[in-house]
């Protein structure tokens, strides 16, 4: 595999080798010194064009463990701010002989051009995979690894949400049953070739739900009002005290980040 850009790119099998590979990764994390020279030598870029913590910070922290060397690229103090295309700017770093970059970039689907090892860290509303990946790692971790079945909420603002989409496709790629949870403004315009059910009532699911995947509100996507308010929001649809009770005993809670607290 040269690439990671989709999960929707992968078999059922690839997204299962890459969970069993991860759950060996997990194991060198608990050693003492957590760190294996898999891949000494190696160079790897992080190309990060939005915001990010936990991605980037995850991404850096993976590859030094892994004995790489790591370039972090600072947007603000490159040739970007000459005008510098991200095509030119990719291919400019691939030619100086670097081994991966990991990108995330506002456009979706920009990665998918550039001939050097990629891994998809977000690209605009389209996938977020390595998200999907972690995520499907943590249900393994409480579920087992048999996930057939399970029957997994997605609650918040799905139209705007990269990782929504990636989730969608590898949880019903592992035989999860998915819902989808949603103002209908906060949903895509097409959910065409969604394997999911949709409903605007999170109440009238919530008892027999095994896992509830809550998405922020992304205000900083919003170029219009698609709901009335905050309060109303979550009114409707956050996971209040009341509605925590209300799910079974085992059930799992579980939110990408960065939270709006008091609102999801």
């Amino acid at each position: 595999m040269k690439h990671l850009l989709a999960i929707n790119d992968l078999t059922r099998a690839d997204l299962e080798g890459l969970l069993d590979l991860s759950e060996d990764v997990v194991a060198i994390t608990q050693r003492e010194i957590p760190k294996v020279p898999a891949l000494r030598g190696k160079v790897v870029v992080s190309l990060f064009y939005e915001d990010s913590t936990r991605t980037r910070i995850s991404f850096e922290t993976a590859a030094k463990r892994l004995s790489c060397d790591v370039m972090a690229f600072t947007v603000g103090s490159s040739s970007v701010s000459k005008g510098e295309s991200l095509r030119d700017t990719v291919q400019t770093i691939a030619a100086m002989g670097i081994d991966a970059v990991v990108v995330r970039h506002r456009a979706a689907g920009t990665p998918s051009w550039i001939d050097a090892s990629i891994v998809n860290a977000g690209d605009g509303r389209h996938e977020h995979p390595t998200q999907a990946l972690l995520d499907a790692l943590t249900l393994r971790h409480h579920r087992g690894r048999d996930l057939d079945g399970l029957q997994v909420a997605i609650v918040g603002d799905i139209r705007h949400s990269r990782v929504a989409r990636s989730n969608v496709a590898a949880l019903t790629m592992l035989g999860a049953d998915v819902t989808l949870v949603a103002p209908m403004t906060l949903l895509p315009e097409s959910l065409e070739g969604w394997p999911v059910r949709v409903t605007n009532d999170l109440d009238s699911i919530l008892p027999d739900l095994d896992v509830v995947y809550l998405l922020r509100i992304q205000q900083e996507r919003l170029t219009e009002a698609l709901f009335p308010s905050l309060r109303e929001y979550t009114a409707r649809w956050g996971l209040t005290v009341e509605r925590a009770g209300r799910l079974r005993p085992d059930a799992l809670v579980m939110h990408p980040g960065p939270m709006n607290r008091g609102v999801e």
